[in-house]
């Protein structure tokens, strides 16, 4: 089966971006180099082609309560232009994925997911519907999707794109529906009859527009959605500020969650790895009266995991890789999930599920580098401050 390609494939190779394999989809690893565009991100303004994610629409009299049945955090807790992360999970607390979900009103919801799962998602989420009175689509091919991260995205959306952003708080978000403002700052304007024109710079239609304050960089930025020629102007109108927006990959995209913590699915999420054993069980509300997974994560907090996800810096230059082995006194505890030689600070860390009997800070471990082992110390997953706008 050939990969699909995102309504940007064009673009990334007339700007000569080696292309690879990712999710189903051929995506731009690399333009320059790693290093320069993770840099650019962490010090100016990256841009990046997301579109290969998947969106899931759910409306109807029982949205929010199919959503909450389905989804590990509370949605009652935010109102309309909000967003909360958190996971699907199996019954047996396994995650059947982690994703976004925008509440764009009571009874209508868009929920994010991840490329390589949008199949087994889209499966998963029309089978628990049963009961509910909720219309689902599957609109992961109508949406285009780009993210501008870095200290310099708020002035760069505002100045070149014309979409005003500075007000949004993190994790909030807008929709623009054909050029007039329908939800701004967590209230509903569709409901309230306020919705408001805008000065659009584009010549696309803009049948239906989001833009939040959210990424997968740890640092400020957005994330706009959009029709594909939408989204195709937007590229090229960033990319025509020449050094000001640094096209990106996704090998930076990689090294920017990593650095911050931030779980891959697949690595530190998987449905062997449940939100418990990842450490986020805070995206977890368990005093909710029910969601798929709930008991088996409850047991999992009072009774303890066998295994968790921790974070283990190495003394030594050398670079931990996914399926590393670790150990401790010689016996193998775990595996690497992610590694690096950080970019922004210069150390050899990485992220590992191993026996939780050795999952307390400062345990010296051991990993084993081809035929060599190397001296680690479990620390904190964050190897690097975050430096999102609340």
């Amino acid at each position: 089966m050939e990969n699909k390609r995102t309504c940007l494939y064009d673009k990334h190779v007339a700007l000569g971006a080696l292309i690879s394999p990712f999710g189903g989809f051929d995506m731009p690893i690399q333009y320059t180099s790693i290093e320069d565009e993770h840099r650019a991100v962490r010090t100016a303004c990256g841009v990046f082609d997301v579109s290969h994610m998947g969106e899931v629409t759910v409306c109807g009299k029982d949205a929010e309560r199919y959503v909450n049945h389905i989804f590990t955090n509370d949605t009652t807790a935010i109102k309309p232009g909000e967003i909360l992360y958190g996971m699907m999970c199996y019954p047996d607390g396994g995650t059947v994925d982690d994703l976004l979900v925008y509440k764009v009103a009571d009874d209508e919801f868009l929920l994010v997911i991840n490329a390589a799962n949008i199949d087994k998602d889209w499966a998963w989420i029309e089978q628990q519907a049963e009961g509910y009175d909720v219309t689902l689509e599957n609109a992961s091919e109508q949406y285009g999707q780009i993210a501008v991260q870095g200290p310099e995205a708020e002035r760069v959306v505002e100045e070149v794109l014309g979409l005003p952003c500075s007000e949004l708080k993190f994790y909030t978000f807008k929709v623009i529906e054909n050029g007039e403002l329908r939800i701004e700052n967590g209230a509903s304007a569709i409901t309230e009859g306020t919705a408001r024109p805008l000065n659009s710079q584009f010549s696309t239609p803009n049948s239906q527009l989001i833009i939040s304050r959210t990424g997968y960089t740890g640092e400020d930025g957005f994330e706009i959605y959009g029709p594909h020629e939408y989204i195709r102007e937007c590229w090229d109108k960033l990319m025509a500020t020449g050094d000001r927006c640094k096209p990106c990959g996704l090998g930076c995209r990689d090294t920017l969650r990593f650095e911050v913590g931030l779980p891959l699915y697949g690595d530190e999420l998987s449905a062997e790895i449940s939100p418990v054993m990842a450490g986020l069980s805070m995206f977890c509300k368990l005093d909710k009266p029910e969601f798929i997974g709930r008991d088996a994560l409850i047991r999992q907090k009072s009774e303890g995991v066998g295994r968790k996800v921790v974070g283990i810096e190495l003394a030594d230059r050398a670079i931990p890789r996914h399926g590393y082995a670790v150990m401790k006194d010689g016996v193998k505890i775990g595996e690497v999930t992610t590694g690096y030689h950080t970019i922004s600070t210069d150390k050899s860390v990485c992220m590992a599920l191993i026996d939780a009997a050795h999952a307390k800070l400062g345990t010296e471990l051991e990993i084993q580098i081809r035929r060599k082992t190397f001296p680690g110390t479990v620390v904190k997953k964050r190897f690097y401050d975050k430096h999102y706008k609340k």
